[in-house]
C-alpha cells in the first residue's frame, strides 16, 4: 500500500473548511494525460490555487494506476519547482464500487468519491457508509452523491435529473459518516447539458439554460449548516470554443452549459468544490483542430498538444480567478 502522505498529498478536509470560511470554491479538474496534468498545475501554481485533481474510473484504466501514482507524485514536485508548493488532493472521481474506492486508497489518492445515487436511498447509505469506514483508517477524505445529474461524463450517463431531495440530507450525513456531499440542483454532465425545448434564447440567438435550483441549495444549507457541498456537471461550455471547434471540422450542436455567474453564487455559499471536465476538453479540442486545419501537414504531436496544454491553461486560471474565487487561496 502507498499512502497518500508519500506523495506529498493532502485529503480535503481542511481545504473545505477553508473555502467555506472564506465564500469561494476549490476547482476540480479531471486529467487522463500529461498535458491536462501540466496545465492544472501550471495554472494553479501561478494563480496560487488549492486544487484537486480528478481522476474517473475510466482515466484510471486509460492512464494506469500505477503511473497515476508516479504522475500526482510528480505534481507535487512539479508545483513546488514551479516555486510554489499548492496543496494537491488525488480524488477518485464517481467510484461506483468500494473494490474501486478501496484500490484507488491503496494506491495513494488521497479522497475518493462513492457515487450510489443510481441506488435505492438504503442503499446508497449503506455502501456509503462501507467506504468511509475503510477510507477513515488512513485518513481519506470521502464524498457521497444525493441526486442524478442527467448527461453523459465516462461511465456515468444518466437520461433525467432527478434533484435532491433536502429532506434525506441530515439522515444521509449521520448515517454515512460522509465528509462531502454532492447534489444535484439542475447542473449536468458532458457539453450538451440540456435540450435546446429546455433553454430560452438572447438577443443575440445564444441558448440560455433553465436557472440552477439556488432554493434547493439553500435548504440543504439550513439542514446541514457548515457542511460541505459539491457541485458536479458545472462546465459553462464557453461558446468561443464551440465555434473553433465547428469552424475547424467540428460537429457540437447546441452545446450549452452552466452560466459562470451562477456557479460564482455558488462558489460563495456552502459548496466547496465544483468539478470542471467538459471545458477542459473542449479547449484542448479546440486547439488541436485549429493545427490540424492550419498546418495539415503538421504529425508532431508536441506541435499540437503544445497548444492545447496553453489553451487549458489559460481556461483554468480564468476560472480560478473569476468563477471559483480561490486564486491567492492555496
Amino acid at each position: 500500500m502507498t499512502h497518500y502522505k508519500e506523495l506529498g498529498l493532502v485529503n480535503s478536509k481542511e481545504l473545505f473548511r477553508k473555502a467555506m470560511e472564506g465564500k469561494y470554491a476549490i476547482p476540480a479538474f479531471n486529467f487522463n494525460n500529461l498535458e491536462q496534468l501540466q496545465a492544472i498545475i501550471g495554472a494553479c501554481v501561478e494563480t496560487k490555487s488549492p486544487v484537486l485533481l480528478q481522476v474517473s474510473s475510466g482515466a484510471r484504466k486509460y492512464a494506469n494506476q500505477t503511473l497515476l501514482k508516479h504522475l500526482a507524485k510528480g505534481a507535487v514536485d512539479y508545483a513546488r519547482e514551479l516555486g510554489y508548493p499548492i496543496p494537491i488532493v488525488l480524488h477518485l472521481d464517481h467510484g461506483d464500487t468500494f473494490e474501486l474506492c478501496k484500490s484507488c486508497i491503496e494506491s495513494g489518492f488521497s479522497s475518493v468519491m462513492i457515487d450510489g445515487s443510481h441506488l435505492p436511498y438504503d442503499k446508497n447509505a449503506e455502501l456509503t457508509r462501507q467506504v468511509v469506514e475503510y477510507a477513515h483508517k488512513y485518513d481519506v477524505s470521502v464524498e457521497g452523491e444525493l441526486g442524478v445529474l442527467a448527461g453523459i461524463e465516462d461511465e456515468v450517463s444518466s437520461a433525467v435529473t432527478h434533484y435532491t431531495r433536502p429532506e434525506e440530507v441530515e439522515d444521509f450525513v449521520k448515517k454515512t459518516g460522509v465528509d462531502s456531499l454532492a447534489i444535484s440542483i439542475g447542473t449536468s454532465h458532458g457539453a450538451n447539458k440540456f435540450k435546446p425545448e429546455q433553454c430560452t434564447r438572447n438577443a443575440d440567438g445564444v441558448l440560455v439554460p433553465p436557472p440552477l435550483r439556488f432554493d434547493i441549495l439553500e435548504e440543504v444549507e439550513r439542514r446541514i449548516p457548515g457542511f460541505p457541498i459539491v457541485l458536479h456537471g458545472a462546465s459553462s461550455v464557453p461558446p468561443d470554443l464551440v465555434k473553433i471547434i465547428n469552424s475547424n471540422g467540428g460537429k457540437l450542436k447546441d452545446a450549452v452549459g452552466i452560466p459562470e455567474d451562477q456557479l460564482r453564487r455558488a462558489a460563495a455559499s456552502a459548496v466547496c468544490k465544483i468539478n470542471i471536465d467538459s471545458d477542459g476538453r473542449l479547449a484542448m479540442t479546440a486547439a488541436v483542430r485549429k493545427v490540424f486545419v492550419d498546418s495539415p501537414a503538421e504529425f508532431d504531436p508536441r506541435k499540437y498538444l503544445g497548444p492545447a496544454r496553453d489553451q487549458l491553461k489559460a481556461l483554468y486560471k480564468h476560472k480560478i480567478v473569476n468563477v471559483l474565487g480561490s486564486a491567492n487561496k492555496a
